[in-house]
């Protein structure tokens, strides 16, 4: 049997609810269709931005949503996104299928999207083709609340007090589609800029460095030797799927399944092999490792936009959220931040429209099931488990996470990797006494189950009874391919 010991009474690290984070860029339908209808659209909205997807993403608790790239940011330049919409230049968007925006979604569009959600803003900004003197303007027209030049164009355009700003971005992958540097040219840069985006007013802010690319172990070497002292956060991008073994996120067999999860659990020596490298320049744990880039990335849906990125989203997908949560929960000391790739109609999506259609994926699921953790203290666990095997390769069947909440409530977070055995799991809680045990389930009878238009529950969580108290702990019996989650009191 699968054994879980969880340490409940030495708990000390708290799982940063900014793990849970969101990110939401200029590409394919996530803004445009998703987000922003335009105030004049049939689709209830209020301000241009859709009543059901804020009520829905509510429902998750969106801690903070980065905006607006990705790859669009470092050939995103803000002016062109304020002032009266009818006079906006228009963009074309060159990274993401060439389409030409109209720029009605700017900044102002921005943070009373994150007021509806209350959620807090994490801007990009632009290092690759815009100017110093452009990211501090822009800095100053967020967050000062004087008299300036910026504070009085924020004011025509309609916005008295400032907005606060608690996370700023310098730059986006400026080893790729940001610039093409080295990292020893990009540290530079990035003090350059980083030196004008300033605290004003009162406002704090976090300055996030552009980190490395999945295992390019040198540019965090690179970096946190050469500016650790001026960044809070190392943001760090890394895809599962993009494989040969991932050609459609809907039609697939076990091989897909296998690779897909095995390429996911790939985070936690990525994460492990980079909090190492930050330890030894930052031994405080003063620099957080933001992953606000992550997720699957399979083919695109048959018929559209290749520059788009609509993927449909799957149990797979959601086993995917489910085993790399529990390891930046695991691993909260350093991971202080992460930002799933992307909220709506991109990659693995939140939540998908079409018209005035709006559908929840599984992904979205995991998010609701696992906001228990949110700012709870992480417990420390041991997990020893058999292995899943496939076609002479292996990866744990059981993948776990556990924390406490300010109300003393115990959670319990289980991912069971094997698409065809239900794994059954001892658990061993130590430091308190077991009184009542509840949980829930998200599984299906198919490895490619997934939500449309036509079907939106047919995967979503149900109760779950495969739990008992024993005297010692508990005893659960997890179905094949399921997540699920556990509260004790």
């Amino acid at each position: 049997m699968n054994k879980l010991v969880i340490n409940a009474d030495l708990g000390k690290h708290r799982i940063n609810k900014n793990i849970y984070g969101h990110f939401s860029e200029h590409l394919g339908r996530c803004i445009y269709e998703g987000y922003w209808v335009g105030e004049d659209s049939p689709i209830p909205n209020t301000r241009g931005i859709r009543n059901d997807v804020v009520q829905a993403l509510r429902k998750i608790k969106p801690p903070v949503m980065r905006w607006p790239g990705g790859c669009f940011a470092d050939d995103y330049h803000w002016m062109d996104g304020i002032g009266s919409r009818e006079k906006r230049p228009t963009i074309v968007n060159v990274h993401w299928g060439g389409v030409t925006e109209n720029n009605h979604f700017g900044t102002h569009e921005f943070f009373d999207l994150c007021e509806q959600l209350d959620t807090q803003p994490y801007i990009c900004g632009n290092v690759g083709s815009g100017t110093v003197r452009e990211m501090r303007d822009w800095v100053e027209y967020i967050t000062f609340d004087g008299k300036s030049p910026m504070t009085d164009l924020r004011r025509e355009n309609g916005r008295d007090e400032p907005w606060k700003l608690p996370y700023f971005g310098v730059g986006n992958e400026n080893w790729g589609c940001g610039g093409c540097m080295r990292p020893e040219y990009y540290a530079n840069e990035y003090k350059r800029y980083a030196c004008y985006v300033r605290n004003l007013s009162g406002n704090m802010i976090n300055k996030i460095a552009c980190g490395p690319c999945d295992k390019d172990y040198h540019w965090t070497d690179v970096l946190m030797r050469e500016a650790a002292e001026t960044m809070q956060g190392l943001a760090l991008h890394y895809y599962c799927g993009t494989g040969h073994k991932s050609r459609s996120a809907t039609v697939f067999e076990e091989d897909d399944w296998f690779t897909v999860l095995k390429s996911a659990l790939f985070m936690e020596e990525l994460v492990t092999k980079h909090s190492t490298i930050m330890d030894h320049y930052d031994p405080h744990g003063k620099v957080g490792l933001m992953v606000d880039e992550w997720g699957t990335w399979h083919d695109i849906e048959p018929g559209t936009n290749p520059g788009f990125l609509y993927q449909q989203n799957t149990l797979r997908d959601a086993l995917v959220a489910g085993l790399t949560l529990n390891i930046f929960n695991n691993h909260c000391e350093r991971v202080q931040m992460a930002n799933i790739a992307q909220t709506i109609n991109v990659l693995q999506a939140m939540i998908l429209t079409e018209g005035e259609k709006m559908l929840c994926t599984p992904t979205y699921h995991v998010f609701e099931m696992y906001t228990v953790h949110q700012d709870a203290t992480m417990l420390p666990i041991s997990l020893t488990c058999s292995d899943y095997e496939f076609d002479g390769d292996k990866i744990p069947t059981v993948s776990a996470s556990a924390s406490v909440d300010s109300e003393s409530k115990i959670h319990v977070t289980l991912c069971n990797t094997d698409p065809n055995t239900d794994a059954e799991i001892s658990c061993e809680l130590r430091g308190v006494a077991v009184s009542s045990i509840s949980s829930r389930v998200l599984t299906s009878s198919t490895i490619n189950a997934h939500n449309t238009f036509d079907t939106l529950d047919n995967i979503k969580p149900e109760a779950f009874d495969g739990a008992k108290i024993t005297s010692s702990g508990f005893t659960a019996k997890l179905p094949a391919k399921s997540i699920v989650v556990i509260e004790i009191k």
